[in-house]
């Protein structure tokens, strides 16, 4: 682990301290992992509201006459299908088709385009999309300019049930009108702030991008607010069992640069019909050619927690690892992701997860774990 003092901090990192959070390294940053306990705050967002703060995530924004063709060059996902206030989840490609990242495209409008980036990836993000803006001479190919902001912005992500409710106090703006994956640019307690109705935890919720400045006032604010929902703060410990019981990927851990999209069951967010992009004809070639594995969801059968690298044997054998595993607050069962050989990756196939040298039974089943109900 980095010395703390290396580690960077978000502008609400005080506020973490103050609540007794306990933090730890992440990707660089010194991230609270809990409050109280992972358990309570998982709790909390399935059935009521959790607050995270998220400002550790990157920014990038692109403006100007050609941004939409440079967007859809370094991105899989058809960007043109967007409208103002509309996102889309896509992705960043190395040539040879394995993952740079997965992020979140927004367009503002026709000549800007605001990504939202993993943290831990979001330099390396950037100069990504920066070398592919020029050609082999070094001149830029399209009429668009590249811009890393993330010193610009703040995140606060208000997820669960009741977080609705919960925002609509301090806006003016109808949120019930923004759709799943849409946004507004408006003001939330009189702040400036690009409301976006998207999330990482399965539930309902918006996430909330302020300037840095204006972030601990907000904070303050939905604490505070929050209490008679039932309010929670929440660390990285719940936002990852949230996220695992809806199976979405962690880059580092579902994807990253040795991963293909088809191989993670990220086909839908490939738009080949679009026309060319980064890393395009490898990945439309593996489509084609048929992946000879994939991501499969799994929950043990015998005791034991899998975690995240231990190996997959299937009939004794060698099969696969872990993704992501541990257990799910919610089903009340030890789940987890692996990669599989395509033909083993079969709902209901017995496989099992290597634990402390031992094979301890699990089965292949269905992904997502938890799916919300939709009202």
């Amino acid at each position: 682990m980095a010395a703390a003092s290396t580690l960077r901090q978000t502008p609400l990192f005080a506020r973490h301290l103050a609540l007794g959070a306990k933090t730890i390294d992440f990707g660089g940053w010194d991230m609270p992992v809990q409050y109280t306990s992972i358990l309570e705050e998982h709790k909390a967002v399935r059935e009521r509201v959790g607050l995270f703060d998220v400002s550790h995530m990157g920014e990038i924004e692109i403006e100007g006459p050609e941004a939409l063709a440079l967007v859809n060059y370094v991105t899989t996902n058809d960007a043109g299908k967007l409208k103002d206030g509309q996102a889309q989840y896509s992705a960043l490609l190395y040539p040879h088709g394995g993952f740079v990242d997965d992020i979140l495209v927004h367009r503002v409008n026709e000549r800007h385009y605001f990504l939202c980036v993993n943290a831990s990836n979001q330099e390396k993000d950037f100069a990504h999309i920066v070398e592919n803006s020029l050609d082999a001479h070094g001149r830029e190919r399209f009429q668009a300019k590249v811009t890393f902001v993330s010193a610009d912005y703040a995140q606060i992500a208000v997820q669960g049930p009741r977080a609705l409710e919960l925002v609509q106090e301090l806006c003016e703006a109808p949120l019930a009108d923004i759709r799943y994956y849409h946004f507004v640019d408006g003001t939330v307690a009189g702040l400036s702030a690009r409301i976006a109705r998207t999330g990482y935890t399965g539930e309902d919720g918006f996430e909330l991008y302020v300037k840095p400045a204006d972030s601990p006032a907000l904070w303050d604010l939905l604490l505070g607010k929050g209490k008679a929902y039932g309010i929670l703060p929440c660390g990285l410990g719940a936002r990852n069992t949230l996220r695992l019981e809806s199976a979405y990927p962690l880059y580092g851990h579902e994807i990253d640069a040795s991963i293909f999209p088809p191989e993670a069951g990220l086909n839908w967010i490939v738009k080949q019909a679009k026309g060319d992009f980064v890393g395009r004809d490898q990945v439309v070639e593996k489509l084609e050619e048929g992946v000879w594995r994939k991501l499969a969801g799994f929950e043990m059968v015998g005791r034991g927690i899998a975690r995240d690298g231990y190996p997959v044997l299937a009939d004794g054998t060698a099969a696969g690892w872990v993704t992501s595993g541990g257990p799910s607050p919610t089903l009340g069962r030890n789940i987890g992701l692996c990669y599989l050989p395509v033909e083993i990756a079969e709902e209901g196939r017995k496989i099992e997860i290597q634990i402390r040298n031992q094979p301890v039974e699990a089965r292949v089943v269905k992904t997502p774990f938890y799916k919300r109900e939709k009202p």
